[in-house]
C-alpha cells in the first residue's frame, strides 16, 4: 500500500508522525512519502519535500512566499497524478492540502483530511470545498461530527492527540502562582501581553504573595518580553509550557489550542484575546459559535471567562483571575476531567483503521 501525505506546519508533524507510527505498526510494508518534517520522516515517512518549504506564519510572510508555495504545491499535485498513492492525507493547513486533495479525488485517489478546520464555527461555506475535495474527514473533536453528517460528508471522531499526551494533575497543592500564555504568533504576544501584566500588577495590589511564570514558544521574542515586564517580578522561561500550568492555581492564556491544553492539565484559567479591528469586524460577522475558546465551545456552555477584544483589558483579566483565584474550583476541575475523557481516543484504533477501510472500499 502507497499513502501519500502532507503536513504543512510543525503542529501538523507531530500530528502526522503519531499517525504514521500507527499505521506502520498495522502493517510495516506501507510505504508513505510526501511533505513532512523531521518526527514524520523519524515515524517513517520519506521525505519528499521539507516541512519547512511551507512552514510560515503571519499574512506578510505568506504574501511573500506565495509565488514559492504556490509552485511546491503544483509540483505535489503534479508527483501524485503520476505517482498514485492508494490514499492521500492532507495533515490540517486547509488552504494549502484542500488543493491537493480536490485535484487528486478528481483523478480517482482516494483523499482523507486530518483534523478538521472550524468550520462549524465560521465560514460554514467552506463546507461545498471540502465535499469536493475530501472523500472522509477525521475529526478530533465529536461535536464536529456532527455537522458534517447534516450536509452529508463523510466524517468520523477519532480523538484529540493532546489528551493522549497530557493527563488532569493530581494533588495539586495551592501555591498562587499564575501563568502567563499571551500566545505564539509576534501579533498576539504583542497585544496580549502588555493587557496581561497590567492585570498581574492589579493582582498584587490585592496579594502580594502572587507569583508570575511566562513560558515564551521560543526564544524570537525574548528581548521585547523582558522590557515589558520591566520591575514586575516575572520568571520568563521557554519550551516548558506544560510543566508550568502543572504547577499552576491560574493560567492567563491566548484563545486557542493553549486553552484547550490547559483543560486538558485540569487548571483554572481566564482566556484572552484580540485581533486588529479590521479582522475582529470581519470574523465578528462569520462566526456561528456562541463561545470563542475551545473548553467552552466542547462542553457547550461558559465553563472559563472568556475576555474577547475590548474586554480583554488589565482591569477585567485582574477581576475575573482574582474570582477564581478565591473560589472553590472543584466542579470546573471536574468538568476538565469530563473533557479529557470524551477527548481521548487512540489514533490507531480510530483513525487508521478508517484510513485502511477507505482504501479497501
Amino acid at each position: 500500500m502507497k499513502i501519500a501525505i502532507s503536513a504543512a506546519e510543525i503542529s501538523g508533524d507531530l500530528l502526522g508522525s503519531k499517525l504514521i507510527q500507527a499505521l506502520k505498526a498495522q502493517d510495516a510494508n506501507i510505504q508513505i512519502e510526501g511533505l513532512a518534517g523531521e518526527k514524520m520522516q523519524a515515524a517513517g515517512c520519506s521525505k519528499l519535500w521539507d516541512q519547512n518549504l511551507v512552514n510560515v506564519m503571519g499574512l506578510s510572510e505568506v504574501l511573500k512566499k506565495l509565488p514559492s508555495l504556490l509552485r511546491l504545491r503544483k509540483t505535489m499535485i503534479d508527483y501524485f497524478s503520476t505517482n498514485k498513492p492508494d490514499v492521500f492525507i492532507g495533515v490540517d493547513s486547509p488552504d494549502f492540502n484542500f488543493v491537493i486533495e480536490k485535484k487528486l479525488k478528481q483523478q480517482g485517489v482516494k483523499t482523507v483530511h486530518y483534523i478538521s478546520p472550524s468550520v462549524w464555527a465560521w465560514r460554514q461555506s467552506r463546507i461545498k470545498k471540502i465535499k469536493k475535495s475530501t472523500d472522509l474527514v477525521l475529526c478530533v473533536f465529536p461535536f464536529e461530527v456532527d455537522f458534517y453528517q447534516k450536509n452529508q460528508q463523510k466524517a468520523l471522531f477519532v480523538g484529540h492527540p493532546l489528551a493522549l499526551s497530557l493527563s488532569p494533575r493530581k494533588n495539586h497543592i495551592k501555591n498562587k502562582n499564575i501563568v502567563l500564555m499571551p500566545g505564539s504568533r509576534e501579533s498576539e504576544v504583542k497585544r496580549l501581553l502588555p493587557e496581561m501584566l497590567s492585570a498581574a500588577r492589579l493582582m498584587l495590589e490585592q496579594d502580594n504573595e502572587l507569583t508570575f511564570n511566562l513560558p515564551l514558544a521560543n526564544e524570537h521574542l525574548r528581548a521585547w518580553v523582558e522590557l515589558q515586564v520591566q520591575d514586575l517580578d516575572v520568571l520568563i522561561s521557554s519550551g516548558d509550557a506544560h510543566q508550568r500550568i502543572e504547577q499552576a492555581d491560574l493560567v492567563l492564556v491566548a484563545s486557542g489550542t493553549a486553552s484547550l491544553e490547559v483543560a486538558l492539565i485540569g487548571v483554572p484559567m481566564v482566556v484572552v484575546y484580540k485581533l486588529s479591528a479590521v479582522s475582529y469586524f470581519i470574523i465578528s460577522r462569520l462566526l456561528k459559535s456562541p463561545y470563542a475558546s475551545l473548553p467552552n465551545v466542547i462542553a457547550n456552555k461558559a465553563l472559563v471567562p472568556e475576555l474577547i477584544q475590548n474586554d480583554a483589558n488589565g482591569a477585567n483579566i485582574a477581576q475575573h483571575a482574582m474570582e477564581i483565584l478565591n473560589r472553590d474550583n472543584r466542579p470546573l476541575i471536574k468538568e476538565f476531567h469530563t473533557i479529557h475523557a470524551q477527548l481521548k481516543h487512540s489514533v490507531k484504533d480510530e483513525a487508521v483503521n478508517a484510513i485502511l477501510d477507505l482504501v479497501n472500499e
